[in-house]
């Protein structure tokens, strides 16, 4: 992972999230709705195979069934398997925004609201240990480590009140990323059985306060 213009542009304003693909034009009404839907039940259904048989499930064919769309339907949407899989990466990310939005961390040190933000997205993914376990094999992979580490590492800037008041500094996002790295470390440690969650807890709150003013 690493630190990036990416991540203090997420922190400072939250990412948009699409609703079609780039090359579609933007429309209205009915049909918005249909193409958002569309491609939500897409999604839904390679996290699905992918919480069941990993990455190697998502198979595109398997996935257009699932979702009860055409297989050339669901390229147009999405048209590599690269595409979905940072698709449903946007989409946990997603998930962890909108539970930081109904309880915002509390703790009142920027190391203990930034270890919440991350504690959380580790509960979250390891209720799906075989998708917790496809996500991080194609985090350290793939491109996709890049679209995840740097939305995580906005969110644990935000959290630690970094921002929105003033945009971060190079050397915060450096930190800011240098701990969703060590995040990433302790969540295969959590999926191998190494650490229990208090553990991988202390862990990440003992680097967080060294790295976080």
């Amino acid at each position: 992972m690493r630190a990036s213009r990416a991540v203090a542009d997420a922190a400072v304003s939250k990412p948009e999230r699409r609703t079609g693909t780039d090359d579609q034009p933007v429309v209205s009404g009915s049909r918005v709705r249909s193409q958002h839907q569309r491609r939500r039940r897409i999604v839904q259904a390679a996290a699905a195979l992918a919480s069941r048989g990993g990455v190697e499930a998502m198979q595109m064919r398997t996935v257009a069934e699932r979702a009860g769309v055409a297989l050339g339907t669901l390229y147009r949407y999405f048209p590599s398997k690269m595409d979905l899989i940072v698709a449903v990466v946007s989409e946990e990310i997603d998930l962890l925004e909108s539970s930081i939005e109904r309880r915002p961390p509390s703790s009142p040190s920027p190391a203990g609201r930034a270890t919440d933000v991350l504690m959380r997205a580790a509960r979250g993914l390891m209720r799906e240990p075989e998708l917790a376990d496809a996500l991080l094999r194609s985090l350290i992979t793939s491109e996709v480590g890049m679209t995840f580490s740097d939305r995580l590492a906005a969110l644990v800037l935000r959290a630690a009140g970094i921002v929105p008041d003033s945009e971060p500094t190079p050397e915060q996002v450096a930190i800011a990323d240098a701990l969703a790295s060590f995040w990433v470390h302790e969540l295969l440690e959590l999926l191998r059985g190494n650490r229990t969650y208090d553990e991988a807890q202390q862990r990440i709150e003992a680097v967080a306060a060294r790295l976080l003013p």
